[in-house]
């Protein structure tokens, strides 16, 4: 299992049934694919769908049914389809419970910060309604890698990139470990069999506290 899918399938594991779940752009957009259609959790997409399940194949796919990456979805049955306005009003005023996005970094106070005007001489995609996400959702979980192509940390102290979001994460996912963001800072939940506290405080710039029920995480068995 790749890092990216390591990550969903981690945040997969935060859900339960009953909730209502928004999957930001990027690797969030893979958690749908690691739950069951009888799991009982509602997906939303911030382009306009609500009950919509993981990746058809290749034969039933639909150009006009996506997630937030223009990847193509399954809908399950209630599910529901609106514009973009709905859509955002509903990210806004706090029908959703949980969000999940993808993120540059993530520090110890829960900030988060998803976008860089211009990263490596290129720019990128702008912000989106990951504002609007952080400001009307009680939980934000922050899925992003470890660290990034040069090797630096992504949970960081402190970021340095322009905040999408101040103190509003609650959960950090990389495919190396699961973050609490507490009163104090980071609480060390959960780390990747391969990976011991010592090697995370040495890839990790945000100062961390251990989980008094530490534990690795329970890899599935195609991973």
């Amino acid at each position: 299992m790749n890092p990216k899918e390591l990550i969903a399938w981690r945040c997969a594991q935060e859900l339960k049934a009953g909730q209502v779940v928004n999957l930001g752009l990027g690797t969030p957009t893979l958690v749908a694919n690691h739950l069951a259609p009888d799991a009982g959790v509602i997906f939303h997409t911030e382009n306009g769908a609500f009950g919509f399940g993981g990746r058809p194949d290749f034969y039933n796919a639909d150009s006009d049914l996506t997630n937030a990456g223009c990847e193509p979805i399954t809908l399950l049955p209630g599910a529901a389809l609106m514009d973009l306005a709905t859509s955002v009003g509903a990210m806004r005023k706090g029908y959703i419970d949980i969000t999940i996005l993808g993120a540059l970094q993530a520090d110890a106070e829960g900030n988060l910060a998803i976008w860089a005007p211009r990263r490596q001489g290129r720019w990128w995609p702008g912000i989106g309604g990951a504002m609007d996400l952080c400001h009307g959702t009680p939980v934000v979980i922050a899925a992003l890698q470890h660290t990034d192509k040069r090797g630096e940390p992504k949970v960081r102290q402190r970021c340095s990139l322009p905040l999408t979001g101040r103190r509003c994460v609650k959960v950090i996912v990389t495919e190396r470990a699961v973050f609490d963001v507490g009163p104090r800072g980071l609480v060390l939940r959960e780390h990747h069999p391969d990976t011991d506290v010592a090697a995370l405080r040495r890839s990790t710039e945000a100062d961390f506290e251990l989980h008094a029920d530490l534990k690795p995480f329970a890899l599935p068995r195609h991973a």
